[in-house]
This record gives C-alpha cells, structure tokens and sequence, in this order.
C-alpha cells in the first residue's frame, strides 16, 4: 500500500485543532520560567493542576477541570515545597491525588480536596525523602496502583550504563520501562529488577524523549540528529540495534513532546516553543507512520498537559486534548482535536473503543511479587459500566472505603494513617549523574 493510499483511507486524515477561546481557558495564570524539558501542566476530568512561578519556594496551581477564565491572582495554591517545582503528575487511579517533584530533592503526594484547594495547601500526604539532588522527573505506575517512579540529579542509585534520564515511559502493562539518558541513548530495562534488556548504538539519532506505543509494539523517540534536525525514529523494543523507520523534520532547536492515542493509533507531535502540533497515524506495517495535518498557532507552548480519555466530549467527536502554556500570554489554553462527524448525536464506537479507565488492575504487592496485567478497560458510551475483569482484594475495599471518607474531609485535614509509605507510594527508580 503507497502513502499515498494509506492517507487517503484514513478515517483521521481531516481531524482539526479547535482552541477554546480566552473565555473557556486560563488567563492570568504565572507560568513557571524553568527551563527544564517538563510539560508542567498535568489534567484529569476534574481539575488541571500548572506548575507556577512564585519567590522563596516551589507551587503550583490546582483549579476545578471547569473553572475557566481569568484567574485571581491570590487564588490559593499548593505550596509545600521549599525550591522550585519541576513536575506534577494525577495519579491515574485517583483524581483528588497529586504527585510533585521539586528542586528540593523531594517528591511529596497531595490530597486535593472534592472542592478544589481553598487555602494555600502546605501539609502534604507524604513527603518521600530519598535523593540528594533535585528530583526532575516522577511518573506513576500505570496499572497498579500506589507505585511511582522517581528520577534525581544524583547519585543515590549508581549504574555504570546509563546517566541522567532525559524521560521514560513504561509499558502498557508496566512490565518494560523504556528510557533516554544524557548519552542520548534508548534503553529498555525491567523496572523491577533495573536489569537493562536493549541499549541503542544508532549514531544517527541522538534521543531525547522516548515513548512506548502501546499496541503496536514499538517505541517511538523524538531527538536531533548530528545535523542538529529535529528527528522521530520509531524502534522494536526487542531489537535497539537499528531503528524501524527515521525521518528528519525541521531545523528548529526545540525538544518534541510525543504523545499517543493508543485507541485512534494517532501520534502527536509538539515542540517546546514552537506554536504548532503536528499529528499522524502509526501502524504495524511498512512504512509504519503517515503524516495526516498539522495545528498551526502563532502562539508559542512552553509545556502541555493531556485529558485522560475518559474526560473528552464523545458529544464533539473530541479525541484528545491538549493544555498549551503559553507563558508570553500567561494563559493556559486547552485544545481540542475533533474528527468532524454529521450525525453527532449518535455515539460513534469506531471513535471510542475500550480504553484506560481509572481503575487499578493490580496491588503495588502483586506487581512487585511478578503479576503483570494490562489496563482495566472502560467504555466512553454515555451510561455505560463495566466491571473490573480482575478479583478484589479485601485491602482494595478497605481502601476505597478510606478514600470515599478522606474526600469529604476538610482541606488542611487530609493525612493517611492506616498505610506505611511504602504501601501508599513505592519509589521504583533514581536516576543520577555517572
């Protein structure tokens, strides 16, 4: 099949960027003026959390998923942190549960309560103290629930292969953790053990960020190549040797965000201070990836933050949506790509297959004990509930019956006494500087 044809087929070729307008997005809000290669925004259906710039100390915004418009400028933040904040990460499992990473060498947990933060949060559910140096990436697990990896500038966890990690992304089942590091290398490695399994030598593509795609197989890594041109290079994570398929795009020096929608197989590209978004379609087969449009702004996005799917409007055909910052404006401004449809009123199921619901499949136990299961999966037909595949535990009910309690508490009072850190949030990985 040409490209050609296999552009022409595709049910996605006329997907189109809709930005909200200034009334519907955030305005006013400080972005933060690190310089790190973060995406400092992070969204689920019910608030949207931006890392911010503040004096003597580290916070971040968390304002209600529907709080749009001008924000107060003393509107209360998160603010627990002694040093600047450098990440936040929603916990897929519970959207009133936030994770931060800061300069301050500590990755601490937050309970966001069911109204929104209403005065400065500060006491945090967790402090997690175990790097030397700042703690610069964290991402959690995504199908058991409780475990976080974390990565530092320092020297806490040494390995003679690999340097400070760039990004890293796990498997769909969290068995595989796939990595970049600063000798701009892909590795692939079990994140229980941290036994490197593949290792890139390609000398043509210098990576940065890498991605699991989920699905397909393979991995994708955005990065330069000797030239200094922007490069994608898509990868079988069993076989690093050589890449399946790489192209040069640009000439523009900043990092690519990847991200993938493993349910349309739809692969978006967006640079750091760039203001468009280019998206194509992957596939199992030669020549693996098709190029379908672009968003275009004049605007240029200092970080995004992604809607999980299950808060996209099936009503509009949305299937993703971005949170560009954009500092010059101090604005936050969600984007959406739509596939037009004329029969909106109708669910359209080739549109939303099962996907990643926000239910656990395992305990941190079970994972650490070996047990890998793939996502529990949900339908985004309106009305619709399916049930976990996977058997409840009893610690599982007993702990859902805590967090249906700890949410109607107010906000200051939100502490975990029944758990030990360990059990709540288990740190998998540090990464350092060799």
């Amino acid at each position: 099949m040409s490209w050609r044809s296999s552009f022409r087929c595709s049910k996605f070729r006329h997907v189109f960027g809709k930005p909200a307008t200034r009334e519907h997005g955030y305005d006013g809000v400080p972005i933060t003026r690190s310089v790190h290669d973060n995406h400092y925004c992070a969204a689920n259906p019910c608030f949207i959390a931006v890392v911010t710039e503040c004096g003597g100390g580290g916070s971040f915004l968390v304002l209600p998923i529907h709080h749009t418009g001008r924000v107060d400028p003393q509107h209360p933040r998160v603010c627990g942190h002694s040093a600047r904040v450098l990440d936040v990460k929603w916990n897929p499992f519970d959207d009133h549960c936030i994770a931060s990473c800061s300069e301050d060498c500590t990755v601490k947990i937050w309970d966001i309560p069911v109204c929104g933060v209403q005065q400065n949060l500060t006491q945090a559910r967790k402090t997690l103290i175990g790097h030397s140096r700042r703690v610069g990436l964290i991402e959690w697990h995504p199908t058991a629930e409780g475990l976080l990896l974390s990565s530092a500038y320092d020297y806490k966890v040494r390995s003679d292969d690999f340097m400070l990690l760039l990004s890293v992304s796990f498997s769909s089942d969290g068995s595989r953790l796939a990595l970049t590091s600063k000798d701009r290398r892909v590795r692939v490695l079990d994140p229980r053990t941290g036994k490197i399994l593949q290792v890139s030598y390609d000398k043509t593509h210098r990576a940065s960020k890498v991605l699991y795609i989920g699905g397909l197989k393979m991995l994708l890594s955005t990065g330069s190549s000797p030239w200094n041109h922007r490069q994608i290079a898509l990868w079988d994570p069993d076989d690093l040797s050589e890449p399946l398929y790489e192209e040069d795009l640009d000439g523009s020096a900043g990092v690519l965000f990847p991200f993938y929608d493993p349910d349309t197989h739809m692969l978006y590209l967006a640079g750091k201070g760039d203001g468009n978004i280019r998206y194509y379609e992957l596939s199992a087969e030669k020549p693996y990836i098709s190029f379908l449009t672009e968003f275009r702004s004049l605007l240029p996005q200092k970080g995004l933050g992604v809607m999980p799917k299950r808060g996209l409007d099936v009503n509009i055909c949305e299937v993703f949506r971005f949170y560009r910052l954009i500092a010059i404006k101090d604005l936050v401004e969600p984007l959406s790509m739509i596939v037009p449809r004329k029969q909106l009123e109708i669910f359209q199921e080739d549109l939303y297959p099962m996907t990643a619901g926000n239910k656990a499949a395992m305990t941190a136990q079970e994972w650490l004990r070996g047990v890998n299961r793939g996502p529990v999966l949900m339908s985004l037909r309106p009305g619709t509930n399916i049930a976990n595949p996977y058997p409840e535990t009893p610690a599982d009910k007993g702990l859902e019956r805590q967090l249906s309690a700890l949410r109607f508490q107010a906000a200051g009072a939100t502490s975990w006494t029944g758990r030990s850190v360990t059990e709540e949030v288990k740190v998998l990985l540090s990464a350092h500087i060799n």
